[in-house]
């Protein structure tokens, strides 16, 4: 097929193209790592940072102009992967942290949606697959605009739920630690104050 002005596309926008599949396979890569390793302790903080990466590729798609796909229609890639599989795993390490809550659209005044986090990654791996396999067959046009388009209506705002609610539990975990290490302190400081009230003949205050 011989290349027209029309369908030349330029270095920069190539190169970008590159560089977002590049940070969409290090993403599929760690999330099929993450749910193979079966590490309920480290799985939280690694999927932390791989939906951040992940997000910042979003954002950098939702400030382009938009993309426009060359043809009406999208080109076939073939049946969708087999991602089931994933999401157990994942719904397995997660545990009773992997159901959670979200507002879809905060300017929308409507009740939390509950979801879970390994049915929201597994769709974000899904609609960022797609676009990987556009990218793959050389349909780089059709690869942006699908990445762009699914980043807006869908992935984005799943990607930014699972981001908060992992957050949540890191900051549960590491906070109420604390709060309880210093109830702890100041329970061993009032037993101390006591006893040595009492060896005094004081009363303690109360």
């Amino acid at each position: 097929m011989t290349e027209t002005p029309e369908s030349r596309m330029d270095g920069a926008t190539e190169e970008f193209a590159t560089q977002i599949a590049d940070q969409v396979e290090s993403f599929l890569i760690a999330v099929q790592a993450i749910a193979r390793e079966a590490d309920g302790g480290r799985a939280i903080s690694l999927l932390l940072l791989e939906i951040s990466q992940v997000l910042l590729a979003g954002a950098r798609l939702g400030a382009q102009s938009d993309f426009s796909p060359r043809a009406e229609y999208q080109p076939d890639v073939g049946p969708e992967p087999d991602i089931d599989a994933l999401r157990l795993r994942l719904a397995e390490i997660l545990g009773n942290v992997d159901t959670y809550s979200f507002v879809f659209d905060p300017y929308v005044p409507e009740a939390a949606v509950e979801s879970q986090l390994s049915d929201d990654i597994a769709s974000i791996a899904t609609d960022l697959e797609n676009g990987l396999r556009h990218y793959r067959l050389g349909n780089i046009d059709e690869a942006l605009w699908w990445w762009q388009f699914s980043y807006v209506s869908s992935w984005g705002n799943l990607a930014g739920a699972a981001l908060n609610a992992l957050l949540s539990v890191v900051a549960h975990d590491r906070l109420d630690t604390e709060i309880a290490f210093e109830e702890e302190q100041l329970a061993v400081a009032e037993e101390i104050l006591e006893a040595e009230m009492r060896e005094s003949g004081e009363s303690a205050p109360r």
